[in-house]
């Protein structure tokens, strides 16, 4: 008895001796679950490996940045939800890497109560844009640009008959309102342009239009599998339309959804090509990439890994004791930021990011072709 109890006080002893393991709680709501799931997980991955490496090299002035993420099953609802949980419950620093227009819309006066930051939301929206909210850094580019560039190459490369086809949510509208600053400046209008209920989409009456209007392409605004599934609804309908959409879709697990009707299909991109070596970002992800045993990175991932760069710096500045509100004055503070050959900055008035923009084609082996 008095054997366990010395070994009892002794264990107890060197535990107390030992340094607590500090920690800096980083909340993400998302649907890792739903139709937005396969891009939602490589986003995910992309901002691991870099706040993997961060934590392996010692983490920020000495502390871990742990990941806590929630499952929204990609619903507005959800989100506001599991982020009220992530501030309160868990006392998280920051919301990180949300998914999804109305969801940030609907996660916004959560982060206003609290005066909690949200860094990198994985979304285009305009809105987060402008007016520039003190709250949201954004780190990719606008839906918009990405839409208007889209219409741009189309008329380019000569094709008239173009059908604008959206989901009906804040997301589809902004999409769609970049598109239709693009037809503007081609000085044509579009073929038609109609909505699809995100919750219980129905492509066959769109599948058949773009068919008896002989569209030449397809301007598609949703994510992920509903996408899938009305790219398959409008093939079987027989139309040969170019398909055009959105980085909200530039992932793997896309193409591998999209199965024999992944060839030809545009998706724009916010991120330059992820096999181009000769950017220090790309070739750091590639080399952390192959150190966790993946087979390499996707749009995606990049997504994310700018993201975690962009927060790791502001909880760096932000001192070994960071807060809600000296984190989010650190990032107003960050004029430039270089990523790895992608420069941003932050300012009280600016909270833009990154601002690339380019075309791609999936190719015949599922890869994205600039």
């Amino acid at each position: 008895m008095l054997l366990a109890r010395c070994c009892l006080w002794f264990a107890a002893l060197v535990a107390s001796a030992l340094p607590a393991t500090a920690q800096i709680l980083v909340g993400q709501t998302s649907g890792f679950s739903g139709a937005a799931a396969a891009g939602v997980k490589e986003t995910t991955d992309g901002a691991k490996l870099w706040i993997n490496a961060v934590n392996a090299r010692g983490g920020v002035n000495g502390q871990r940045v742990e990941l806590i993420s929630l499952d929204d099953k990609f619903e507005p609802a959800n989100a506001a939800a599991n982020a009220r949980t992530l501030i309160v419950e868990r006392g998280v620093i920051a919301i990180f890497l949300n998914r999804g227009t109305p969801h940030t819309e609907a996660i916004r006066p959560v982060l206003e109560q609290y005066r909690v930051p949200l860094i990198g939301p994985s979304t285009g929206a305009m809105v987060l844009h402008k007016p520039v909210h003190p709250l949201i850094f954004n780190v990719r580019t606008t839906y918009q640009r990405e839409a208007e560039k889209a219409v741009q190459h189309l008329a380019t490369i000569g094709l008239r008959r173009i059908a604008i086809v959206h989901v009906d949510d804040s997301f589809g509208a902004d999409a769609a309102a970049g598109a239709a600053a693009g037809f503007a400046q081609a000085q044509f209008m579009p073929l038609f342009s109609t909505k699809f209920d995100r919750s219980k989409p129905d492509f066959k009456a769109i599948a058949e239009q773009a068919v008896s209007r002989d569209a030449q392409a397809v301007l598609f605004f949703g994510s992920g599998t509903i996408v899938v599934d009305g790219v398959k609804a409008i093939r079987a309908a027989g139309s040969k339309a170019q398909i055009v959409t959105l980085s909200n879709n530039a992932s793997a697990g896309f193409v591998k959804q999209l199965g024999e009707f992944a060839r030809g299909t545009i998706v724009t991109q916010v991120f330059p090509n992820e096999r181009a070596i000769g950017l220090p970002m790309v070739k750091e992800m590639l080399e952390l990439a192959r150190g966790a045993g993946l087979a390499g990175i996707t749009p995606a991932m990049m997504e994310g890994y700018a993201a975690a760069k962009v927060l790791v710096e502001g909880l760096q500045r932000a001192g070994p004791k960071p807060t809600r509100e000296s984190l989010t004055a650190a990032l107003n503070g960050i004029g430039s930021l270089d990523l790895g050959g992608l420069k941003l900055g932050y300012s009280p008035t600016q909270h833009t990011g990154l601002t690339y923009t380019e075309l791609s084609i999936i190719g015949a082996d599922g890869r994205f072709v600039r």
